[in-house]
């Protein structure tokens, strides 16, 4: 099973991340046959998600947006754990020069969408800050059909969106 992640690098609430991480756990050990775990492995979901891909023993895919994507991480802890999930990524995909980054997050949240079965989104419900966030990711796979399961951290809750 293909499973994609689109979600928060930051959280309203800090002390949902357990939370958010137990969530994960629990739809990845429902999964049957062969886990692969696509991301951009960025900070926040998408690199909690990743170690958890890993925890499970799945394959872990990253898919960057362009190139000197590691150059935008703002926290050097976010830069190394991105480094270290890169390293145990079994294939890696950078995504050619976009004309702005919003763009290439947009893109490589969309070949996420398009290379999976299922999609995770940690998403509090909000609208996007800019072009690629988490609501446009959410927007787009709900659009092309793709299941999704919605972790609310705000609410604590699961939402299953079926195709």
């Amino acid at each position: 099973m293909k499973i994609g992640v689109t979600g928060h690098q930051r959280l309203t609430d800090a002390q949902a991340w357990p939370w958010v991480k137990a969530a994960i756990d629990e739809v990845l050990r429902s999964i049957s046959g062969q886990l692969v775990g696509y991301t951009s492995l960025a900070a926040g979901a998408d690199q909690l998600f990743a170690r958890c891909v890993l925890e499970q023993h799945g394959t872990l895919v990253a898919v960057i947006p362009f190139p000197g994507y590691e150059l935008k991480f703002s926290a050097e802890a976010e830069r190394t754990e991105y480094d270290r999930l890169l390293s145990q990524a079994a294939s890696k995909e950078v995504l050619e020069a976009p004309p702005s980054d919003e763009e290439g997050y947009l893109r490589a949240g969309q070949r996420v969408v398009n290379e999976t079965n299922l999609m995770l989104a940690v998403w509090e419900g909000k609208p996007s800050a800019g072009l690629g966030g988490t609501a446009d990711i959410v927007a787009y796979a709900i659009g092309r059909g793709r299941p999704l399961v919605h972790l609310n951290p705000l609410t604590r809750s699961v939402i299953r969106h079926h195709a």
